[in-house]
């Protein structure tokens, strides 16, 4: 693995704007993923995944950073999807954790107490959890609203969930590379890396799927490989290779793969890859959370403040 750095942004606002994406009804025409073969995917890196703990590690543990800004204490976890790594994590700060993963093979990595379950029909029981982390574990859903909501009834009311999840722009050197060799090769190019949605569709989720006081911030992962075939194989290690249910299913021409890699950028003598994280903050309803007032119960009268000279009573 390339060595790698990490640089934060805070997005403000997000928790405010409407989000247009949904998915109700859904049939065949609108699956965009194939879950046999994220399922398949996942089973083969349970064995090589330790190979990317590093990268995985980094991004669960600023992920669980957030705990941190909050006086909220928590007893019980549920990690979804944490390959092994965040559940020891969560156990050193004195949890109890439950892990939960498409593949059984790779929910036997975790080390404590797991089932294998799919994302899209969780088995657990109303209010089972006072604390949900997803990290890196919800991109291959179809139906992610429907998620959110299954993850949001798991949690007690006042419960938090923390989800991060490649946003837009996320690998996209390799998307270009491949998009331009492919079109020069074949004249086309088929779809080979995942859709990935924009910051404020996060927000939008939150908030289609009941959660109060949601807040989407970024985290950008810029890793550095001395050599870019290492990059495929660390996607390959970590269970994350095509899974669109649209892939082109034929082998690609031999020359395919070379010509992209040959033609990604350089830093240094190095490939930068970004990977662009959008980090979930969500609370179940509480009873004893900030609510916005009814609309039309201000006593100020907006215009009053607006004539107040700066700095007048």
């Amino acid at each position: 693995m390339g060595a790698h750095r990490w640089q934060r942004t805070r997005v403000a606002g997000l928790g405010n704007r409407p989000c247009g994406v949904h998915i109700a009804g859904m049939n065949d025409a609108m699956l965009v993923f194939d879950r046999r073969a994220v399922r398949l995917h996942r089973d083969r890196a349970a064995a090589t995944v330790g190979q990317v703990s590093d990268v995985l590690r980094d991004a669960a543990e600023r992920l669980l950073d957030r705990l941190d800004d909050t006086t909220r204490r928590f007893t019980r976890a549920l990690d979804v999807g944490g390959r092994g790594v965040v559940a020891p994590l969560l156990r050193a700060r004195g949890l109890e954790v439950v892990s939960c993963d498409l593949s059984p093979a790779m929910a036997a990595d975790n080390g404590g107490p797991a089932v294998a379950a799919d994302e899209e029909w969780l088995p657990f029981a109303p209010a089972s959890f006072d604390l949900v982390i997803a990290s890196l574990a919800l991109h291959w859903v179809n139906d992610l609203p429907g998620a959110l909501i299954q993850l949001r009834q798991a949690l007690h009311p006042d419960g938090l969930l923390l989800a991060s999840l490649p946003a837009l722009g996320t690998l996209g050197e390799l998307r270009q590379a491949l998009t331009e060799a492919e079109a020069a090769l074949t004249g086309g190019a088929a779809p080979r890396v995942s859709p990935f949605p924009e910051l404020r569709d996060c927000a939008g989720l939150l908030q289609r799927a009941g959660f109060a006081l949601p807040v989407v911030d970024l985290e950008e992962i810029r890793l550095l490989y001395a050599e870019p075939l290492a990059l495929l194989r660390d996607l390959r290690a970590a269970g994350e290779t095509s899974a669109l249910r649209l892939r082109d299913r034929r082998m690609p021409s031999r020359a395919l793969f070379p010509l992209a890699l040959s033609s990604l950028p350089t830093d240094t003598d190095r490939v930068p890859v970004t990977v662009r994280l959008a980090v979930l903050t969500g609370w179940a309803p509480g009873p004893g959370q900030p609510k916005p007032l009814r609309p039309g119960s201000a006593r100020t009268d907006l215009a009053d403040v607006l004539r107040s000279p700066p700095g007048g009573n």
